[in-house]
């Protein structure tokens, strides 16, 4: 197995200490798998989640988000009737499963609905007030603000 080493990328890069194990992690996770699933992009801050998960009713589907962790499962009871049923070729596959999906920060789930064997998870990214990007104002020596700063106006006002 390869390692990835990061380090280099944290000389510049503050607070992203947990993005190597994160990005460790992906690499190792198998990229396939069962159920089948297409992750959309929508906009800059709205996603989806599209699982094929034929053959489970809502209630046989569970989500969990846990520390920017969301799992998806599903556990599909069989009936006796089921059981007696012999198959020359079973192709729609019911087995039990744990779909695993690393969130970013502030991105949360806000709608998830089971149609026609497609099950839909909508997420957002609400990134709060004081994470937004903001300008910092720079003042000179006499106190004065800098030319072309974002409170230039108010100086000019004040005089």
């Amino acid at each position: 197995m390869t390692t990835i080493d990061f380090s280099p990328l944290f000389r510049s890069m503050i607070g992203f200490d947990r993005m190597a194990p994160s990005l460790e992690n992906a690499y190792r996770t198998e990229a396939g798998g069962y159920p089948p699933y297409n992750v959309e992009v929508e906009d800059e801050n709205k996603y989806r989640i599209t699982m094929a998960v034929a053959g489970f009713a809502e209630s046989d589907l569970g989500l969990e988000t846990k520390e920017n962790l969301l799992t998806v499962t599903g556990s599909r009871q069989q009936d006796d009737a089921e059981d007696a049923r012999r198959y020359l070729y079973r192709g729609i596959a019911t087995r039990s499963f744990e779909r695993r999906f690393q969130l970013a920060d502030y991105v949360k789930v806000v709608d998830a609905r089971l149609e026609n064997g497609l099950l839909h998870i909508d997420l957002v990214r609400e990134v709060p007030e004081a994470m937004k990007p903001r300008k910092i104002e720079i003042r000179g020596d006499n106190g004065r603000y800098i030319e072309g700063t974002s409170n230039q106006e108010e100086v000019r006002a004040a005089a």
